[in-house]
């Protein structure tokens, strides 16, 4: 019987692996069980479509995003029109094609699980290592 032991893991935002910034935020990312987890701090007046497309040349954020909103409001409209929120203490799941933005005057600090292997990479990336 061949058995492959899984060893447990910890890490730390604090260290991150690479960090992808953008104007009014950016991304720490740490890879951890073969996943690549993310924590956005965007401050007041972000919004996707003025931050982030210009870098990634898409019409909306192709990224699905499954967060933990740690602080502030995260407005989002989806390419169909609908809109709703995304607040501190929630759990989100927001799929692919949608913009987003910063409500109000607190920075969202949010850790995404999903969605951020290609969230604001570069052509060239300018990311720190």
């Amino acid at each position: 019987m061949n058995t492959t032991a899984v060893m447990p893991e910890t890490s730390s935002f604090s260290k991150p692996d690479e960090v992808r910034r953008f104007p009014k935020g950016f991304v720490e990312l740490i890879e951890i069980g073969g996943t690549l987890v993310g924590r956005a701090t965007l401050q007041p007046g972000w919004r996707w479509s003025m931050c982030v497309k210009p870098l990634v040349n898409t019409e909306s954020c192709r990224s699905a995003h499954f967060q933990y909103i740690i602080s502030g409001t995260l407005g989002v409209e989806m390419d169909d029109g609908t809109r709703f929120e995304c607040r501190a203490g929630e759990v989100s799941y927001i799929p692919a094609g949608h913009d987003a933005w910063v409500v109000g005057q607190e920075p969202v600090i949010a850790v995404d699980f999903q969605g951020m292997v290609d969230y604001a990479r570069h052509e060239s990336p300018t990311a720190i290592r």
